[in-house]
């Protein structure tokens, strides 16, 4: 899985930029997108984003349950291999802009729930955590309609900790990680 992962993106992106139609998807006023990062279902979760496009600025809110997903190892700071960090229902707001074409930047805060389990005696307790980042993603169209989107997403979050019965968890106040949506611009209207 480690190695078709990357594999997909690249075969992807390279088939995308030949489906690129003449006229130009980032010639937009306005859209209407429906996007969601696939991986979520394979680890048993799911994501499901809306966003609205009004000539270079888009706002998405979204949702998310990452399944099995373990987010600590996109910790790049006190990440422990004694504890698994698993997305629950958690709900976000993106607001970004397109700096060059499909090319685009954007803010974002999510109202993590995670479950924090500790591998050696399977104990699970919550943590809440309010995260701020940023992200920089590009739209490949293939087709009118149907895009997919690889990006790179940096959090940021307050220092918070849980005790298990003496051995202490805390949380990374910083991850990185590698996303890879698929989406939908079901309406949009284009410039005159």
């Amino acid at each position: 899985m480690k190695t078709f992962f990357p594999l997909f993106i690249a075969f992807s992106l390279t088939m995308s930029a030949f489906a690129q139609e003449k006229k130009h998807s980032y010639d937009v006023n306005q859209a209407l997108e429906v996007e969601s990062l696939v991986p979520m279902f394979v680890t048993g979760g799911y994501h499901i984003g809306v966003g609205y496009r009004y000539k270079k600025f888009r706002a998405r809110a979204s949702i998310i349950n990452g399944g099995s997903y373990n987010a600590e190892t996109a910790g790049i700071k006190n990440s422990s291999k004694d504890f698994k960090r698993h997305y629950k229902t958690s709900p976000g707001i993106f607001i970004g802009y397109s700096v060059w074409k499909n090319l685009e930047i954007y803010s974002f805060v999510e109202a993590h729930r995670f479950e924090i389990r500790q591998k050696a005696t399977d104990v699970k307790k919550n943590m809440r955590s309010l995260d701020f980042g940023g992200g920089v993603g590009y739209q490949f169209f293939i087709g009118k309609y149907f895009y997919i989107q690889p990006a790179i997403h940096v959090y940021t979050r307050k220092s918070k900790s849980l005790d298990f019965d003496g051995a202490k968890y805390t949380i990374p106040n910083v991850d990185i990680s590698p996303v890879f949506r698929i989406g939908y611009r079901f309406w949009n209207k284009t410039k005159q």
